[in-house]
């Protein structure tokens, strides 16, 4: 039997509905660059979704440069972006902010979710500073849902962090790769139209939701970020075939496929989780959504990996290793079901 791999969840290509649309129209004569009647027609179903009629939205082909170019576009070159210590433009893009002139302005302590009193604390502790002038200017704060570790923003903590922002003239954006995900979970309370009212940009992700590639942009209010288009060419990120992006979102937003790819990741995650509890094992941290993170013995992860791919994250200490098993929109219930019988064994 070959080994099966847990290790993320953009291992397989699209979803069925996806090829197929894109089979159907691959020979049709479409413009350019997004300004086709397909990609319309899903900025239109996202603003339906979204309860947001006056939104720009843009699609883009990666979290990255999605995270690159609005960040970029909303601050002046003097300004740096505040974020959780584990936030993901923090750890695992490869300093692309930097790259763009901003600092990454990480919260000390901060992990996980990005509170409100912490942006409060840090916000006051700047001003407070004589010499602020001297430094990188905070110029709008970065989270993401569900958080790098899989966590859910949850209405009330969403809400009070916006306040905050407003409170200092700082613009909240969401890094929405996992949406999806974030919407299925069982807990969840934040819908897309309250996402959308709590901040002033976001991005629905399809990369890690069931499209090839592509994330969509939103920004609710018209014209929050002026010549954005020209902005993402700049950055070379503009598709000129923007009808791959186009299509795979109007298909995502017909008949709740979107949704249905992150209840399905979620349940897969929630069948692992159970086995988990029931064996004992360990927890790292626990969230609702597609990601689990548990602490492995070093010698325990290196069996478990001769039979299951799993993703390493970060060394526990000398001896621990923890480990992140993630489900997606394609996992296989007999692979799930493969993945537990190898937990139990190994309890």
């Amino acid at each position: 039997m070959s080994r099966m791999s847990f290790s993320c969840d953009y291992l397989e290509g699209a979803l069925p509905e996806i090829l197929k649309r894109m089979e159907e129209t691959s020979m049709e004569q479409v413009p350019g660059y997004g300004f086709d009647p397909v990609s319309e027609s899903a900025k239109d179903k996202i603003r339906k979704a979204c309860e947001t009629p006056e939104a720009d939205i843009y699609f883009l082909i990666g979290g990255t440069q999605t995270n690159a170019v609005v960040i970029d576009g909303f601050l002046h070159r003097y300004e740096g972006v505040i974020a959780a210590g584990t936030g993901h433009v923090a750890l695992h893009e490869a300093g692309a902010i930097e790259y763009c002139g901003h600092k990454v302005l990480t919260i000390p302590g901060s992990f996980d979710k990005l509170s409100a009193a912490e942006v409060e604390r840090y916000m006051e502790d700047f001003l407070g500073d004589e010499s602020h002038e001297h430094m990188v200017q905070p110029g709008i704060v970065y989270i993401s849902q569900p958080t790098e570790y899989g966590s859910v923003y949850h209405k009330d903590e969403l809400e009070a962090l916006h306040e905050i922002c407003q409170k200092y003239g700082l613009p909240l954006y969401i890094d929405g790769a996992r949406l999806a995900d974030a919407l299925a979970a069982e807990d969840n309370d934040v819908s897309l139209p309250l996402l959308a009212r709590s901040c002033e940009a976001f991005y629905i992700g399809g990369t890690k939701c069931g499209a090839y590639i592509g994330e969509a942009v939103v920004f609710p209010r018209h014209n929050t970020i002026p010549h954005f288009f020209t902005l993402i060419k700049e950055h070379g990120a503009l598709l000129a075939k923007g009808r791959l992006t186009g299509i795979q979102f109007d298909t995502l937003f017909t008949d709740d496929l979107y949704y249905k790819a992150g209840k399905h990741a979620v349940t897969e995650a929630n069948r692992i989780r159970a086995v988990l509890k029931e064996c004992g094992y360990t927890f790292d941290l626990e969230n609702t959504t597609n990601q689990i993170f548990i602490v492995l013995e070093n010698e325990k992860y290196k069996k478990i990996s001769e039979e299951v791919e799993l993703a390493f994250w970060e060394k526990k200490d000398e001896n621990h290793t923890v480990v992140r098993i993630a489900t997606s929109w394609a996992t296989r219930p007999e692979n799930t079901d493969r993945l537990c019988e190898i937990l139990r064994q190994y309890r």
